[in-house]
């Protein structure tokens, strides 16, 4: 089963700070938010998105997230060979585990969960 890097996982410490920082010295456009403290921004020249996050509660750092077909698949698949730090869980609107390579850096897998963005 595949990864595809969709994103890039970036913790920040305030989000409107790290916004402007983005937005208006980088240049770079504003892709989506979620509530008040999460947004994501295009990377120009490039599919993927950089995702900041006021993340008061994730001790695993910055990191990719790459979407797979079926995250409960991957998860069956791959559980005895990889380190999951986080089993499938519902995060809407995705489905979401995260497992470590032999150095501790994080892969946050995903599939989407939202019917009307798949559509």
């Amino acid at each position: 089963m595949a990864l595809k890097l969709t994103m890039i996982y970036q913790p920040v410490a305030d989000l409107d700070r790290a916004v402007t920082f983005y937005r208006d010295t980088l240049g770079w456009d504003e892709a989506w938010r979620m509530g008040e403290t999460t947004a994501a921004f295009k990377i120009p020249d490039s599919e993927i998105e950089l995702m900041l996050d006021v993340a008061t509660d994730d001790p695993h750092g910055q990191s990719g997230f790459y979407e797979v077909a079926d995250v409960d698949a991957y998860f069956i698949e791959r559980k005895q060979s990889v380190a999951f730090i986080v089993e499938p869980m519902d995060l809407p609107p995705i489905r979401y585990a995260a497992f470590t390579d032999p150095d501790g850096n994080v892969f946050r897998i995903y599939h989407s969960t939202d019917e009307a963005a798949e559509a």
